[in-house]
């Protein structure tokens, strides 16, 4: 397992109980033996509004990092996602997206399985290339609003 993988775990882990969590960038980096860079590499990467989080942060002396899960319910959700998605969409963001929504259980997983068959390279190979991020993304967003 990589490093970014196992922070992201221990403050999935810190958010599990309350929704919120507040780290200290330095003290977490000293904890995992990494830089601090890596650990907002991780937040950036792992928790944005996009997937489902709010950061916000204090810097200098006493200064931390407070990560909340947004509250909303399901249809706020989806639409909130398919108002964020512009005019394409790669398979790993899609990916990212049904994983979060069925850990907060928006979507079943056989859900999820459909609409990630539908959007894979597998179902877009007759369309082409520089095209399919594009149909991958109304695809996702309108099978989204189907769930509505």
């Amino acid at each position: 397992m990589k490093l970014s993988d196992v922070i992201a775990d221990f403050i999935s882990s810190s958010l599990s109980e309350s929704g919120e969590c507040e780290i200290g960038r330095n003290e977490l980096a000293v904890k995992f033996g990494c830089a601090p860079s890596q650990i907002t590499y991780v937040i950036t990467t792992r928790f944005s509004p996009n997937q489902g989080y709010i950061v916000t942060s204090r810097r200098g002396g006493g200064g931390y990092i407070r990560i909340s899960r947004m509250c909303c319910d399901r249809r706020q959700t989806i639409m909130h996602i398919v108002n964020s998605i512009e005019g394409e969409m790669d398979a790993n963001t899609a990916d990212i997206f049904l994983k979060n929504m069925t850990g907060y259980d928006y979507m079943t997983k056989d859900e999820a399985k459909m609409i990630s068959a539908a959007i894979c390279d597998g179902s877009l190979k007759n369309i082409p290339a520089e095209s399919r991020a594009f149909v991958r993304a109304d695809i996702f967003k309108n099978m989204l609003i189907s769930l509505l």
